[in-house]
């Protein structure tokens, strides 16, 4: 009984679902398990919902090669990546559903500090890359500098010439956010951490999402991974605070699929909302972008139609893809700088819903 009891603990405290015997399930388990092992990957996890109902939740090899610590996919936090941005986009819809933030308007209505360019800039361009705002130079992806607040996190930046006029062009940058997630602190009032946590973590019960801080204890934090020469090896330092909105939360496999329900059941805001966000852009010349505000969208190799964001970290590769017409989402993060968690996920998919 004493065995019991201890066993039914750990599964709660540490979120291990229970997966079935289903023929479909177990062929998705076993081709994720084959992805980590040719990624030379040390941990995923992997979480699948399908009308709001997990059919899929687990870890694959190890959240710390040292300790030789498992992965509870309700528990083990690993870093997100880029995924911070569809979250961000999130807390950005909830202050276009308020009318407090107005997309059209140049950055400076929000952001009175951030310097006039020789091209007007609007939040719209921000949060679709479509701003002409950098993105990484030189080794600053592998900075380990603490920015304690977003402000001044803009420093990076801020006095760098566009790449090109807002809106002729698409050009991927996470320092975009770092301005966007200043802008939502100029529309709410709120510090942008405080913000995201009450208003879209604490509604959606994301429990085990948070900022990264590399100064504090964060219990169930994976380690961060790489491979060299077939050795494994930690990844670099790095400290993630200069860019919040675009890339320093960690998280869950369990709490992206709560995201991820939230945004097909218009939780935290309206269709309408959602539909400005998942909606791709269009340039000046009329071409499609593909990204509308913080999410990626697509038809998959299967024909199904999809939003969702990738991400890549220092120790760390995930991806959330969700499909509207399934009521489908996917979940996959994992604690090595390098794996195969792009395309090949979509055959998740695929396996759990073929007939």
């Amino acid at each position: 009984m004493k065995k019991l009891i201890y066993l039914l603990t750990v599964l709660f405290l540490f979120g291990i679902s229970c997966t079935t015997e289903d023929p479909k399930t177990k062929e998705a388990e076993h081709y994720l398990e084959q992805l980590r092992v040719e990624s030379e990957s040390i941990g995923w996890t992997a979480t699948v919902s399908v009308d709001n109902e997990m059919v899929l939740s687990k870890g694959f090899g190890l959240a710390h090669y040292e300790q030789q610590v498992p992965v509870y996919p309700g528990k083990t936090k690993f870093r997100i990546g880029s995924i911070s941005k569809a979250l961000t986009a999130a807390g950005l819809g909830i202050l276009i559903e308020e009318g407090k933030i107005d997309l059209d308007a140049p950055v400076q209505k929000y952001v009175p500090g951030f310097p006039e360019k020789r091209h007007e800039i609007t939040t719209r361009q921000v949060a679709g890359h479509l701003a002409g705002i950098r993105h990484y130079r030189g080794n600053e992806f592998l900075s380990s500098k603490y920015y304690p607040t977003v402000k001044e996190g803009l420093a990076i930046f801020m006095n760098d010439t566009l790449l090109f006029e807002p809106g002729t062009k698409y050009s991927y940058s996470s320092y975009g956010f770092n301005l966007l997630s200043a802008v939502m602190e100029g529309a709410s009032g709120e510090e942008f951490l405080h913000f995201m946590q009450t208003r879209v973590f604490d509604p959606l019960e994301m429990t085990e999402t948070t900022a990264e801080r590399m100064d504090s204890l964060i219990l169930f934090r994976a380690g961060y991974y790489d491979m060299n020469n077939g050795k494994v090896i930690n990844a670099p330092f790095v400290d993630n605070s200069y860019k919040w909105a675009g890339g320093g939360f960690i998280s869950t496999s369990e709490d992206l699929v709560k995201f991820g329900n939230g945004m097909l059941n218009n939780t935290l805001f309206s269709e309408e909302v959602k539909r400005l966000l998942i909606t791709p852009q269009t340039l000046r010349n009329g071409e499609k972008t593909g990204y509308g505000m913080g999410f990626s969208s697509g038809v998959d190799e299967f024909g199904r139609e999809y939003y969702g964001h990738g991400g890549g970290s220092v120790g760390g590769c995930s991806n959330l893809i969700i499909y509207p017409g399934e009521k489908m989402v996917v979940a996959v993060i994992t604690n090595d700088t390098n794996a195969k968690v792009g395309g090949e996920i979509y055959k998740i998919a695929e396996l759990l819903l073929e007939n």
